[in-house]
């Protein structure tokens, strides 16, 4: 989980991003017991900046589930990308849920993404008018056709397909892990490409090595990205009203 430095100050100035809280609880506390409780027993977290508050918030054991951490030294030079594969030990192991840092979502998100009965899904949401960043077309079957990286409100109305919003929030089976990501990620490494982001390694997947990635369409459930303090503005308007 890789934070970004400066679009959330000065709430970000002595802790990460993922101890950002929503309504008092930290982005990352809330996706570690929603992790528990769909039966996650063992997660790793790639750290950073303010390392040592993330390992203080957490420990070694949030609630039932164990936590190994991987540490970036680089983590201000480099894309989540990077970050993905600092971990690939943990990556080749099995089956994974694929969570970035920022994200505030509901259990019921995970539970989604459980019961689909693709090997490899994506959870997506409608592309609105707040949003920005990473979209995605679907195909006629539901699967992630394209990946448009740099999308704003604006392509809402020049574009014709409905847009669909990334969530950050994935399950990837250990056969796709191990023969797919893992490998894509070293090549990208090898090469360079030190500040891409994880949706560059999957356009390319998708787009080019034809990976299968089901869309799970989490339209009615509770989730925000949370970027800078109007995102921020946003998740506690959403998450105002009801427990995750």
């Amino acid at each position: 989980m890789r934070d970004q430095l400066t679009r959330l100050r000065p709430l970000t100035d002595l802790n990460p991003k993922p101890l950002v809280r929503i309504h008092g609880t930290p982005i990352l506390h809330n996706a570690l017991h929603t992790l528990g409780r769909v039966g996650v027993e063992q997660v790793t977290i790639v750290v950073g900046y303010r390392k040592e508050a993330i390992q203080e918030a957490c420990g070694s054991r949030f609630g039932g589930v164990a936590i190994k951490y991987v540490e970036s030294p680089v983590y201000d030079r480099t894309g989540s990308a990077y970050s993905l594969w600092l971990a690939r030990d943990t990556l080749v192991s099995g089956d994974h849920f694929l969570l970035e840092g920022d994200v505030f979502f509901e259990e019921n998100v995970l539970r989604r993404l459980l019961i689909s009965k693709a090997p490899d899904a994506a959870a997506v949401a409608p592309f609105d008018e707040l949003m920005q960043g990473p979209a995605v077309l679907l195909s006629d079957l539901g699967f992630i056709s394209e990946f448009r990286l740099k999308q704003t409100a604006r392509n809402l109305i020049t574009d014709g397909p409905p847009l669909y919003k990334t969530m950050n929030l994935l399950r990837l089976s250990a056969s796709t892990l191990r023969t797919e990501v893992v490998p894509a990620l070293d090549n990208m490494i090898k090469a360079g490409a030190t500040q891409a982001y994880t949706e560059e390694l999957l356009s390319y997947l998708v787009e080019r090595q034809g990976l299968l990635l089901a869309a799970v369409r989490c339209d009615d459930l509770r989730w925000y990205e949370i970027d800078d303090a109007e995102d921020l503005r946003t998740a506690q308007r959403i998450f105002a009203k009801a427990d995750v």
